[in-house]
C-alpha cells in the first residue's frame, strides 16, 4: 500500500492520526500531506528533536532516563502521548539515529530507528525496529515511512 491508498483507507474508516517524529523530521506527516484529503485524517504533527520538547509533549522524563531517548519505550510514549494530546485514533512515534552520532544522547546504536504506532481505541502498541542502512538520510526516512504505512495498513 502507498501513502495515497492509506489516506483513502483512513478517510473511509473515519480514523485519524497524529505524529511525534524525531529523526524523521516530519517526513511521515509530509508524505501524508502530499495526498489530497490528508486534512481529514492528519490532526497534528510534532517534530521533537530534543528531549526537552519530547517531555513538553508528554513523554515521561523517567522513561527517557531509564531506557534512553533511543528506545522502543520512548517511541511508545511518543505515540501514546501524541494520540492523547490530539485525540487521534492512531499516534505515531519515531525516534532513533540515522547513522549520526548524538553528543547530547551518546546511547544506543547509530543506525536503529524505533517506530511505535499506538491504537487508542484498543490501547495497543505496534512496534518495528528499522535499520537505517541506506546511504542517505532521505532514503532512510523513506524506509521508515514505508514501515509506518505497513503497520497502519495491517491495523485497518
Amino acid at each position: 500500500m502507498n501513502v495515497k491508498k492509506l489516506v483513502e483507507k483512513l478517510i473511509k474508516s473515519n480514523k485519524t492520526i497524529s505524529t511525534m517524529e524525531s529523526c524523521t523530521g516530519g517526513a511521515i506527516s509530509n508524505a501524508i500531506t502530499n495526498v489530497e484529503g490528508a486534512s481529514k485524517v492528519l490532526k497534528f504533527s510534532a517534530v521533537t528533536y530534543s528531549n526537552e520538547f519530547k517531555i513538553k509533549m508528554g513523554v515521561s522524563k523517567e522513561i527517557i532516563d531509564k531506557y534512553t531517548v533511543y528506545s522502543k519505550n520512548t517511541a511508545d510514549e511518543m505515540s501514546k502521548m501524541i494520540s492523547y494530546f490530539t485525540n487521534s485514533t492512531y499516534g505515531i512515534g519515531v525516534t532513533g539515529k540515522l547513522n549520526k552520532k548524538d553528543d547530547a544522547n551518546p546511547y544506543g546504536k547509530n543506525n536503529i530507528i524505533f517506530i511505535s504506532v499506538y491504537d487508542k481505541e484498543n490501547n495497543k502498541y505496534y512496534n518495528k525496529e528499522v535499520l537505517a542502512v541506506k546511504n542517505t538520510r532521505l532514503k532512510n526516512k523513506q524506509l521508515v515511512i514505508n514501515e509506518v504505512i505497513k503497520i497502519i495498513s495491517s491495523i485497518l
